[in-house]
């Protein structure tokens, strides 16, 4: 089934291919430049530092609905094995398997496409088995380091639960009434963090339904970050954008819109409740955000423990 002349039309009014050369790898996170970071750390006021990742476990977000994204799996390969002899200092190792995307990540620009197609117009062909992305993975991201911005939805829209339905698209006019609720603009090389409060059913013990039905970002946002240029976006949920989707059929559109169209990085998983409560308290709903990838050589996606400095 072809995507339908809406989604097409959404597409080009966002579209970013050679804007930044045509070899470019990195798409929106050239717009965090010096001067941005610089501007960035003027956001803190404090120091207090928050952490936005969720705790990596076997018993993880994943539920077996996205094929292969497995929970980590964490085995000990060494416990206090004296490797140089009898007497000598003990180590402890371990090893884990998981799935990159399996908790608090980053998308890299290669975690979709669509119509054979990648960012900048790359061949969706050219990730392989056993090399993975050649193009644009993960490890081209080296360093999401940006002033940061909480658009806190559910206590913008004044919900006294701090969540949205499952059924709530974020829309253009959400993300207005953010802005305006905390006194904050949204600025050219931003990282957006947008609190939709649907984490809470995870930290609850309910992951199925935290995965589903979830809020999420509406077709209609990519427009609204493009015209602001934000350098990334992520959120509180598994699946970025509301699922089931708000078209019925056109399943991942803003992950297609978001990755493909305007090479931005968005990520899902992040837990933003602590940041909502500390924000309030601050009065200030900007920050340092320091979210490094991890750098997988290939990777379509990666995980990341971010944190806020206020």
């Amino acid at each position: 089934m072809s995507l339908p002349t809406e989604f097409h039309e959404v597409a080009k009014r966002v579209n970013n291919w050679g804007r930044w050369g045509t070899d470019d790898e990195i798409g929106t996170l050239n717009l965090i430049t010096d001067d941005v970071v610089r501007e960035a750390a003027r956001s803190i006021r404090s120091g207090r530092r928050v952490p936005l990742a969720l705790p990596l476990r076997q018993d993880g977000v994943q539920t077996g609905m996205i094929p292969g994204r497995v929970n980590p799996l964490h085995v000990m390969v060494q416990i206090n094995q004296e490797i140089f002899g009898p007497g000598t200092v003990a180590c402890s190792d371990d090893a884990v398997t998981m799935g990159l995307q399996a908790g608090t990540h980053w998308d890299a620009l290669t975690h979709v496409s669509h119509s054979g197609r990648l960012y900048n117009g790359r061949p969706a062909d050219t990730i392989t088995p056993h090399t993975g992305a050649a193009f644009a993975g993960i490890d081209k991201a080296r360093h999401i380091v940006s002033r940061g911005v909480l658009l806190d939805i559910p206590r913008a829209l004044g919900l006294d639960t701090g969540r949205l339905p499952g059924g709530h698209a974020v829309t253009p006019e959400d993300l207005d009434a953010a802005e305006e609720w905390a006194g904050v603009r949204v600025r050219a090389g931003d990282i957006v963090l947008v609190r939709t409060g649907q984490v809470q059913a995870y930290l609850a013990g309910d992951k199925h339904g935290y995965a589903f039905p979830s809020p999420g970002l509406s077709i209609r946002t990519p427009e609204w970050f493009h015209a602001r240029d934000v350098a990334a976006v992520a959120n509180d949920t598994m699946t970025f954008e509301i699922f089931p989707p708000e078209i019925e059929d056109l399943w991942l559109p803003v992950h297609a819109l978001h990755l493909v169209e305007m090479g931005m990085p968005q990520g899902q998983n992040w837990n933003l409740e602590e940041l909502s409560t500390a924000c309030g308290e601050a009065g200030g709903y900007d920050f340092l955000l320091s979210a490094m990838p991890e750098p997988f050589v290939g990777g379509t996606g990666t995980p990341v423990a971010p944190v806020a400095v206020l």
